[in-house]
């Protein structure tokens, strides 16, 4: 089984940018499509970003389309989830999960979920 770690999370003011990171050990990263989902207080866990096991085929969640970009580097078995213009909308816990099927949106069909990273927007 796949073990992942995010990274990158942290204070940054509405309009900048964070990049996340998810560094995946075990067994081979690079065989998972990559999704990543956020949950903030009270709220159910939503999905944010998905990439293929290539990088080549990525979709976004409406909220974070033009915003946001997530790639991979399967050489380094990591994905990232680079965000722009961040906004007071976007705080939540970041988590990446690896795909073993189902609808790529869906927190379901999931290996594997990392501990996620918290990310705050201040004014």
């Amino acid at each position: 089984q796949v073990q992942l770690v995010e990274s990158g999370g942290g204070l940054v003011q509405a309009g900048g940018s964070l990049r996340l990171s998810c560094a995946g050990s075990g067994r081979t990263f690079s065989d998972y499509a990559t999704a990543w989902f956020r949950q903030a207080p009270g709220k159910e866990r939503e999905f944010v970003a998905y990439i293929d096991t290539t990088g080549m085929i990525t979709y976004y969640a409406h909220f974070v389309k033009g915003r946001c970009t997530t790639s991979r580097d399967n050489a380094k078995n990591a994905v990232y989830l680079q965000m722009n213009s961040l906004k007071h909308e976007d705080p939540a816990v970041y988590y990446c999960a690896t795909k073993t099927g189902g609808y790529y949106y869906a927190p379901t069909a999931v290996g594997s979920w990392g501990q996620g990273t918290p990310v705050t927007v201040s004014s």
